[in-house]
C-alpha cells in the first residue's frame, strides 16, 4: 500500500495510508545501506505487518519532488512563514534567512504577519509594502480576531504547505484554526500520533482538507545558511533580479562596485533599505564563516 509519512520519531514513522488509517512503521535497513533517510512528507510504499494493531514496514521511498534540511521535510508545494507583526516584533534577518533558503530550493513562499490587531496601521503598511515590493504574497492576519483566515485558506487549498516561524508568533493558533473543519478521521490520526512516548515536538503532516496538508514544524529562533558562497547570495534576493546585467561589471555583487544598478535602485527607493542591509549583513557572515 502507498501512503505519506506524517511524523517520524525515534525510528518510528507514522504513515497515513490510502485506506485513511495511520500505520506505525519501521523503515527497512536497506535505506541505511543506501544512505537514504525517510523524511516527513515522503510518499512511501508499506507492507502491513499487523492490520489490527496498524503496524507496518516501509519498503520503498517514492521519488521526491524536493526536500529541506531545516525543517527536515519532503514534497512541499510551498512555504507559509508566520511572524508576528507585534509582540514579538519581527526579526527581519531571521525572516530573510528563511526566504533565502526557500528561494534556493525553488519553493514558493507566502509571508504571514500575524497579530495585526496589536500593531499600528503605519507599521502594518510598512511590513506589507516591504515584502510585497519584493514579489512575495503577504497576508496580514490575527488569530485572536480571526482576520485574514479566508485568505490563508485560499493559499493553502489543494497544496502541501510547510508552516514555519519562530516561537510565540501565534503559529499554533493559526494552524489550529485551519484544522477547525477537519473530519473525524483526522481526529483519530491526531490521537494516534500523540500517543504514549512519542510526544516530542517534531515536524508533522496534518491533513486539513482534501489534498490539503500542513507540515507543522517546531519553532525556530535561528537559521544558518549552510554551504553557500557569498557570490551566490544575491541570486536569492528576488528584487535584485530585474537589475541583473544592468551593472557596469559582470558578476557585480552590489556592494562596493561603481555603476551598480541595484545600488542605484536603492538610492531611488525602488529597493527596500531594510532588505539591502540584511543582504550586506548576510554577505559578511558567509564570507567570515568561509575564512574559518
Amino acid at each position: 500500500m502507498q501512503g505519506k509519512i506524517m511524523k517520524g520519531i525515534a525510528g518510528f514513522y507514522y504513515v497515513y495510508g490510502q485506506d485513511g488509517e495511520v500505520y506505525e512503521c519501521k523503515a527497512k535497513g536497506i535505506f541505511r545501506k543506501d544512505n537514504q533517510k525517510p523524511l516527513v512528507g515522503d510518499d512511501v510504499e508499506i507492507t502491513i505487518l499487523d492490520s489490527r494493531e496498524k503496524e507496518g514496514s516501509i519498503v520503498k521511498l517514492l521519488p521526491r519532488r524536493n526536500s529541506l534540511i531545516r525543517p527536515a521535510v519532503a514534497n512541499v508545494d510551498q512555504a507559509f512563514v508566520i511572524f508576528a507583526a507585534e509582540n514579538p516584533k519581527p526579526n527581519f534577518m531571521l525572516l530573510d534567512r528563511f526566504l533565502i533558503m526557500m528561494e534556493r530550493e525553488g519553493i514558493p513562499a507566502v509571508i504571514c504577519f500575524n497579530k495585526k490587531d496589536l500593531a499600528a496601521e503605519g507599521e502594518l503598511e510598512y511590513l506589507y509594502e516591504t515584502y510585497k515590493s519584493c514579489g512575495y504574497q503577504v497576508i496580514l492576519s490575527s488569530a485572536s480576531t480571526e482576520e485574514g483566515l479566508e485568505e490563508i485558506r485560499e493559499v493553502l487549498s489543494g497544496k502541501t504547505t510547510v508552516v514555519a516561524g519562530p516561537s510565540g508568533v501565534g503559529k499554533s493558533s493559526l494552524t489550529n484554526l485551519m484544522q477547525g473543519e477537519v473530519k473525524m478521521e483526522t481526529g483519530e490520526i491526531s490521537k494516534k500520533l500523540k500517543r504514549g512516548r512519542h510526544t516530542t515536538r517534531h515536524s508533522q503532516v496534518i491533513p486539513v482538507a482534501e489534498n490539503t496538508y500542513l507540515v507543522d514544524t517546531p519553532g525556530f529562533t535561528s537559521l544558518y545558511l549552510e554551504d553557500m558562497e557569498e557570490q551566490e547570495l544575491k541570486d536569492y534576493f528576488r528584487e535584485f533580479r530585474e537589475y541583473e546585467g544592468k551593472c557596469r561589471f559582470q558578476g557585480c555583487r552590489h556592494i562596493h562596485e561603481p555603476d551598480c544598478a541595484v545600488k542605484e535602485a536603492l538610492k531611488n527607493k525602488k529597493i527596500s533599505s531594510l532588505r539591502y542591509e540584511d543582504y550586506l549583513g548576510l554577505y559578511d557572515e558567509i564570507k567570515e564563516k568561509r575564512r574559518y
